[in-house]
């Protein structure tokens, strides 16, 4: 397939057809990595996607620990006053 360069602004693009976004789902953003000469977009998934899944099983794994103290021996609260 191929792809005209567009003026955007000072910049340039790529314009993606409707069905290349869908069929690729991709919505907001891309991630692009450039390797060996070559430029792949890919779609970039929802932010966090399964955190609460996983934080749910952690809970019933009791794997939900701090993994060291919230608060200091040697801080100093007055100065948050």
């Amino acid at each position: 397939m191929e792809l005209s360069i567009i003026k955007i602004g000072n910049s340039k693009g790529l314009r993606l057809s409707k069905s290349i976004l869908e069929k690729y789902n991709i919505n907001e953003k891309v991630e692009i990595i450039l390797e060996k000469g070559r430029i792949i977009l890919k779609p970039i998934e929802k932010p966090r996607k399964n955190w609460e899944t996983a934080f749910e099983k952690m809970r019933l794994d009791n794997d939900d620990a701090l993994l060291m103290n919230d608060v200091f021996d040697d801080e100093i609260f007055d100065e948050w006053k």
